[in-house]
């Protein structure tokens, strides 16, 4: 009997009465001691590495003890763009967002106080960020709590023209730092250019004119081409052009010169001087022969040149300078002709050797 007594006793001391909470859902159970762990297991509750139990699982009990057994459920979120699935033991997205420890300021797709029991679709958080924006000529730095390019430049209110241009796919997510520039670019614009046409020169044979003799007889005026042109502008420099079409607008006249066929007359006989002998292609011949060897086109660079031996200033004044700038320059007959107008003036004392060995003088 005092054995009995005494196990009754000891069953009553050790057996403990403690409340079990599992997600909200608190039962009363009994047991004789031992570690919050061995009460989950008589109790049947099964634990998972994300379950979180206060107080510790190996904790000893004591009577009137209260556990907590916090399940975790998986949740689908996409992350500053990045697709992820996630284990908590919170309730709400405030939890969540805590266990996440992402800023307070993050954009979040759902309210905070939003059970995630409750959550329908995937929970999609944008963490604060600084983006740089480069567009038009200008540099700004942009706080935002966007998620992708796009979001960013709806929020920013920035519009894109079919042909600009982003250095970011619009789909991509924004991080921290990023840079992103907007390139402006216009296609389409057309530019008018006009450009004068040159004239072509034609030579026609005449033969009213001495050989070598050159007339303008129609006078050759430019013409007028237009183009235009198709220019691509980014950030308002152009980068390139296309020919779109020409035309000429003001054709071109062409220059018309009549070149003379006719042979040059012979230069006429001189008229014989008072006192001497007529002179004669002959005289004239055996003059160049003793003033320059019969080389009518020398130029020894002495101050003569020519067959006859002209001086720069008796070739002009006599008339020389229609033919050639110097004598050498002229054909014999022409230097004869010259010559003849030096002796009607001077008698043949122009060449006082020559003439004096030639018995003409």
């Amino acid at each position: 009997m005092v054995a009995l007594i005494l196990g009754l006793v000891a069953f009553v001391g050790t057996n403990k009465s403690v409340v079990l909470t599992v997600d909200g859902q608190s039962s009363d159970v009994q047991t004789f001691g031992g570690t919050v762990a061995e009460v989950l297991q008589k109790a049947d509750v099964q634990l998972s590495a994300a379950d979180r139990v206060s107080p510790d699982p190996d904790t000893e009990v004591t009577d009137g003890a209260t556990i907590e057994v916090f399940k975790a459920k998986t949740v689908d979120l996409t992350l500053d763009g990045e697709g992820r699935t996630v284990s908590t033991t919170g309730k709400t997205v405030a939890d969540l967002v805590s266990e996440l420890r992402v800023s307070s300021n993050s954009a979040v797709s759902a309210s905070l106080d939003t059970a995630l029991e409750g959550l329908d679709d995937p929970l999609s958080i944008s963490t604060p960020k600084t983006v740089t924006i480069m567009m038009d000529g200008t540099s700004y730095d942009r706080p935002t709590t966007a998620g992708t390019v796009k979001d960013l430049l709806d929020e920013t209110g920035i519009t894109l023209a079919a042909t600009d241009r982003v250095s970011a796919p619009t789909s991509a997510a924004l991080v921290d730092g990023m840079v992103l520039k907007v390139t402006r670019v216009q296609s389409g614009a057309e530019e008018t250019v006009k450009e004068p046409v040159p004239f072509d020169s034609t030579e026609v044979p005449d033969p009213e004119l001495t050989a070598g003799e050159k007339k303008t007889t129609t006078k050759g005026t430019a013409g007028e081409m237009v183009r235009v042109f198709r220019t691509v502008l980014v950030d308002g420099r152009e980068v390139s052009r296309t020919l779109v079409s020409e035309t000429v607008s003001v054709p071109p006249v062409a220059e018309t010169i009549a070149v003379g066929t006719k042979k040059k007359e012979a230069a006429p006989a001189p008229a014989a001087p008072a006192g001497g002998t007529a002179p004669s292609g002959g005289n004239w011949a055996a003059l160049a022969q003793c003033e320059s060897g019969g080389n009518w086109h020398i130029n020894t660079g002495n101050g003569y040149s020519g067959g006859l031996q002209f001086s720069a200033s008796s070739w002009l004044g006599a008339g020389g300078g229609q033919y050639a700038p110097i004598a050498a320059g002229a054909t014999p007959e022409q230097q004869i002709a010259v010559a003849e107008k030096l002796r009607a003036n001077g008698g043949w004392g122009h060449w006082p050797a020559c003439a004096s060995k030639l018995g003409l003088l």
